[in-house]
């Protein structure tokens, strides 16, 4: 891979477009059924060339949607920030063929204008945005959270305005609840701004889209669906099937405590693994197989520290059909 001359993406990128790309919805977009998150790794804490590595290995592969928010990093901005520099660096002549979501909903900067759901604050965060990523327009802008204090109609006809302004082409919400998310299909709807997608946390371990019936919904209304945080931040990897790694994220104490891996769940995981062993997987590409095969599933958000873990993620694209019920 040439990180010093010219980039120049891969003629080869479309040639598994049938098994790779999914409609979203009802709508007219396709998504890649892998897309590349930018929580972590793309921040400014992070080797830049390393980024330019992974995001040249994506979009080489098809993978056309890269995932953000305002506040991803460390520290907040930045892996917008890395964004646009990669756009003036290699992108830009490809933004056509990229698909690029924002958000606004959790705290971005001081005092009462940089959190939650209000017209101010999704506003301004996404002029922000759009100047750190030097972009014109984003394709998909988020409200990335539910404000239970703010109505939702300002929250919404905000998103509706922002879609009219030019400045997004489609938008979606994150984490909100059932009946919200009701409430906004239907607002959008009226206003011929309708939702494309959702995006909710969807994995092995934590299963409570289905639960709660969110999946079910955005299936029977045409509202596409797409999961973060499919292997649990690495608890549905070989990472924790024995012990706690000393350099692992949850011995950093982290989003991860060691607590959480008590004896239920380590054998939780152990059955997950046996299970992926006998499909002659590793037990991530089986989390990420069985997240693609769940009814109205657009997409999944993975992040990747290295081009040969993205690699790896990239395999579940060719799944299997599952003979045991997981």
């Amino acid at each position: 891979m040439n990180l010093k001359g010219t980039y120049t993406a891969d003629e080869h990128r479309y040639d598994n477009a049938d098994k790779m790309f999914a409609r979203c919805g009802r709508s007219g977009v396709l998504l890649p059924k892998i897309s590349l998150g930018f929580w972590h790794n793309f921040g400014g804490t992070d080797p830049y060339q390393r980024s330019r590595a992974i995001t040249h290995y994506a979009f080489d592969h098809g993978v056309t949607h890269f995932d953000l928010a305002n506040n991803y990093g460390p520290p907040y901005g930045s892996a917008e920030e890395t964004m646009g520099q990669l756009m003036k660096d290699d992108f830009g002549r490809y933004r056509d063929e990229l698909f690029i979501s924002s958000k606004a909903g959790y705290d971005m900067w001081p005092g009462p204008y940089g959190n939650w759901g209000s017209r101010k604050y999704l506003t301004a965060s996404l002029d922000q945005s759009l100047k750190r990523m030097n972009l014109e327009y984003v394709d998909l802008f988020y409200s990335h959270r539910y404000d239970p204090i703010t109505p939702l109609e300002e929250t919404l006809q905000a998103l509706v305005d922002i879609v009219r302004a030019g400045k997004a082409l489609y938008v979606g919400i994150s984490r909100w609840p059932l009946e919200a998310l009701k409430v906004a299909h239907e607002y959008l709807k009226q206003r011929d701004v309708p939702l494309l997608i959702y995006q909710g946390r969807l994995n092995l371990i934590d299963r409570a889209p289905q639960d709660e019936g969110i999946l079910d919904f955005c299936a029977s209304n045409g509202i596409g669906f797409i999961s973060f945080s499919p292997l649990a931040q690495g608890l549905l990897t070989d990472k924790y099937l024995k012990e706690i790694p000393s350099d692992s994220r949850m011995a950093r104490n982290g989003s991860l405590r060691p607590e959480m891996l008590d004896a239920s769940l380590l054998s939780r995981l152990q059955l997950y693994n046996a299970m992926a062993a006998r499909r002659g997987e590793t037990l991530a590409r089986m989390a990420l197989e069985w997240i693609l095969a769940q009814r109205g599933i657009t997409s999944v958000l993975v992040g990747a520290s290295s081009v040969g873990q993205l690699s790896e993620n990239l395999k579940c694209i060719d799944a299997k059909p599952f003979e045991e019920d997981i």
